[in-house]
């Protein structure tokens, strides 16, 4: 291995992140904790404050980063044998915000069985339809959760507390928590409903109220700055190898077949590239960190003429993300959120196959599958399951341990407390040239360049 291509796998370790300074990983803390946590006892499992995560794996990095503050660390998650908060006197609140994404109910479930059953706290208040609900002008009134209303719900995809999208007043929000004296809450949802989790830290913080906000990072796209997995990716990944067979078996049953599957991935192409792999029948993989063209020498219709001209079939794979740049100078407009809209890539792509093979007199089949929204909206597979039980349990004891302005993360195969500014601060993405990109060059054989 050459020395550029070495430095080359260490640039691209990050997902195309800056790596942190230790100082950004600091955790804000409601205060000293002085009560006695009721998970106390022989036997049990406590997390040390000091105890800490490296952010980066590499032992060459080490010598780079222990300057002043010592090497960049996340604050390991997990329970404290000391509280800031007295559970008996505690009242929390949950609130899902944004699509819907397998593994919410899950999230819900875990940490009102984990917040009532185990920390026995005065009561947990469920906020219907996202921020919306927690402003006290919102036409539906929260819930109160207990272990009999989230006795079934992780059977069922969605969210029992409906979502929403789109801002509130930060100002409104905290008034109405002050009003139901809910000094604990959790925020389930993706980059913007972090942000709006930490405007609401930062007024509680501005007012003098000692209220935590722990986030539970939710994206199916699994694109969360410093947050290595996040739930309901690989129930998404299995799903769509599911559709992936179907969509081989049906290009493959004809002479000429071309099969089209979109998948979500507005940003990051993580569920398009790791579906890929573990179904090895794709023959082009299409995310939106790799720009293609579809006209050329170079371009996809050339290079899909000749795949089919030698095997006869042909499987293509695209985020939904893929491909913008194929609609430069046009504008689909923003959505109640203010993020941009995308145009439909996986129609585009159809329908510009279908054109290319009538204009060249092709006899093509093709086959257009989509099943992003039955996807997400599905239950969460068991290994998703289980991550999501877990992550409830850390962001509760987060909360209990005074922690505030933080995500429950996940880096370097341990649950994190990740500083909320970092993870709104950007989004992972893939990277070209870094191993699991290439991992999908190799399976499946497409070239490295369409035309772009």
């Amino acid at each position: 291995m050459s020395g550029s291509r070495g430095r080359g796998q260490g640039a691209t370790q990050f997902s195309g992140l800056r790596p942190p300074a230790a100082a950004e990983l600091r955790v804000d803390r409601l205060g000293e904790r002085s009560f006695r946590s009721p998970l106390a006892g022989v036997g049990r499992y406590f997390v040390d404050d000091d105890e800490r995560v490296l952010v980066s794996a590499r032992l060459a990095d080490l010598d780079t980063d222990s300057g002043a503050g010592g090497p960049a660390a996340f604050e390991v998650a997990g329970p404290r044998e000391d509280l800031f908060f007295d559970p008996s006197e505690l009242v929390c609140g949950i609130v899902t915000c944004g699509g819907l994404c397998p593994g919410l109910n899950n999230v819900i479930r875990s940490l009102v069985m984990v917040l009532r059953q185990q920390y026995r706290v005065a009561a947990v208040y469920g906020f219907r339809y996202g921020y919306a609900g927690v402003v006290a002008s919102s036409p539906v009134p929260p819930l109160l959760l207990d272990e009999d209303a989230v006795d079934r719900i992780h059977l069922h995809g969605g969210t029992m507390l409906g979502s929403s999208r789109g801002p509130q007043d930060i100002g409104a929000m905290v008034d109405n928590l002050a009003r139901l004296g809910v000094r604990a809450l959790f925020t389930i949802g993706g980059d913007g409903t972090q942000r709006g989790a930490a405007e609401i830290a930062q007024e509680a913080r501005r007012r003098g109220i000692d209220l935590a906000v722990i986030g539970i990072p939710k994206t199916i796209d699994n694109d969360v700055a410093w947050v290595e997995r996040s739930f309901g990716f690989q129930t998404a990944v299995a799903e769509a190898d599911r559709v992936i067979d179907a969509a081989h078996v049906e290009a493959g049953g004809v002479w000429n077949g071309v099969s089209i599957v979109r998948l979500m991935g507005r940003h990051a192409g993580y569920i398009a590239a790791h579906a890929t792999l573990a179904n090895n029948d794709v023959n082009y993989c299409l995310v939106p960190e790799v720009p293609f063209a579809l006209d050329g020498a170079d371009g996809l219709l050339a290079s899909l003429e000749q795949r089919l001209a030698e095997s006869r079939h042909a499987v293509i794979v695209v985020a939904e993300g893929a491909g913008q740049e194929l609609f430069e100078g046009r504008s689909a407009g923003t959505d109640r959120s203010g993020n941009a809209r995308l145009f439909d890539i996986g129609v585009h792509l159809r329908d510009r196959v279908v054109a290319h093979a009538a204009e060249r007199g092709h006899d093509w089949i093709v086959r257009y599958l989509d099943p992003s929204y039955a996807i997400r909206s599905l239950p969460a597979n068991a290994s998703d399951a289980e991550f999501c039980f877990v992550l409830g349990q850390h962001a509760a004891h987060a909360a209990l341990a005074g922690r505030t302005n933080v995500v429950i993360g996940f880096w370097n195969q341990r649950f994190t407390h990740v500083p909320l500014p970092l993870v709104t601060g950007g989004k992972r993405r893939i990277t070209v040239g870094e191993p699991l990109w290439d991992r999908v060059l190799e399976a499946t054989g497409q070239p490295t360049h369409l035309g772009a």
